[in-house]
């Protein structure tokens, strides 16, 4: 079996756990020019933006062979929960007569059980759950040293080293197969975050600025401009509200114990949309708070050009700011998204969230 995915984030994370289940995964191209190109090309014109890349990103990577594709569903009013569907249906009139497995919610999703049975293969469901298990705690802590990154990112003495720190983490988780070798791989990438110079910047000064928003565009940085390096490079430490591990927290683990932080989000958004629209809309309103009560400067709001969901949060959003003190720059980001100008709009907003805290610092 050829399998893929569809590129979001640190794609390593996929790649680890379909290959501990045996199969040959074929890594589809970082989304690109042409990727948009070919989505938005056999996509509906209505389609939102993630569908069309994601479109674009199957059609590559059938192109490469691949019989098989693993992906996320959506429930709710959000159109999401549909896209499975009419990517299957899109791909096999260009004559890609593949299996598309979309993973919904376990406790929603009927056929759930069947569909990892498809995947585990001639696995036991104990090396399922052995390699279920070493993922998820990969997961961790590659999320975990991608804040610390983006963390001292902005004060680095030497532009580009946290990248390449960045980088070469990855690699060193990429090469752990067991809990001995992610042991290895946490001690190998602290002594990499050591080796990161930065200016000492006193606490006052520091600019932090949290992301929200629909969670394709707000994890994949080639679509949304790279924005957290963006923001790096404009001297502030960046936090999004969605990462992969709180994600698999919210969705696939029971909140028994542990409230998840896409729950805590959702309470805190609770006053502005009191109820489930679809995809993130809810997190986004309620992210913006809990950023503001963490005492972060600035939020960039990042929404797919066409999303339902993300337009009622663009609308609400305006009160939220105002209601707690906090500038918010909403950005719509499609196939015509003009970088120049929403660079400039970025560091316009940039601008005013330094000034605005300077003069509180004098006050």
């Amino acid at each position: 079996m050829k399998i893929s995915f569809p590129y979001m984030g640190t794609v390593l994370v996929y790649k680890k756990l379909l290959q501990l289940l045996g199969h040959e995964v074929i890594i589809p191209p970082r989304p690109t020019k042409r990727t948009i190109d070919l989505g938005v090309k056999y996509s509906p014109e209505f389609a939102c933006f993630p569908f069309k890349v994601i479109m674009g990103t199957y059609i590559e990577a059938c192109e490469m062979g691949v019989d098989t594709i693993v992906s996320s569903g959506g429930f709710g009013p959000c159109r999401a929960g549909f896209y499975g569907e009419i990517h299957r249906r899109i791909l096999k009139s260009l004559g890609y007569d593949i299996d598309l497995i979309i993973l919904d919610q376990p406790l929603q999703d009927k056929n759930f059980l069947k569909k990892v049975k498809f995947l585990k293969g001639n696995n036991s469901w104990l090396d399922v759950i052995k390699a279920v298990k070493f993922t998820y705690r990969l997961i961790q802590e590659i999320d975990r040293f991608e804040k610390e990154i983006y963390r001292l990112m902005p004060y680095e003495t030497e532009p580009g080293q946290a990248k390449k720190a960045w980088n070469s983490i990855q690699a060193e988780f990429d090469q752990a197969i067991d809990q001995a070798g992610l042991e290895r791989a946490k001690e190998r990438s602290l002594d990499i975050l050591k080796s990161i110079k930065v200016h000492e910047i006193p606490e006052k000064d520091k600019i932090r600025i949290g992301i929200v928003g629909e969670i394709y565009v707000v994890m994949e940085p080639s679509i949304n401009m790279d924005m957290e390096e963006l923001l790096c490079k404009l001297g502030c430490e960046v936090e999004r509200s969605q990462y992969l591990s709180e994600w698999v927290d919210h969705n696939l683990l029971p909140n028994i114990f542990k409230k998840s932080r896409d729950a805590m989000f959702i309470e805190k958004g609770k006053p502005y949309i009191g109820r489930a629209i679809g995809g993130h809309a809810q997190q986004s309103v309620g992210a913006i708070v809990d950023f503001k009560d963490r005492n972060f400067d600035g939020i960039i709001h990042l929404m797919p050009f066409a999303c339902l969901p993300e337009l009622i949060s663009q609308s609400i959003i305006p009160r939220i700011s105002k209601e707690h003190n906090i500038p918010v720059l909403t950005l719509a980001i499609d196939e015509q998204t003009g970088q120049t100008n929403a660079l400039t709009r970025i560091e316009a907003f940039i601008d005013l969230v330094r000034n605005k805290k300077a003069s509180v610092n004098i006050a």
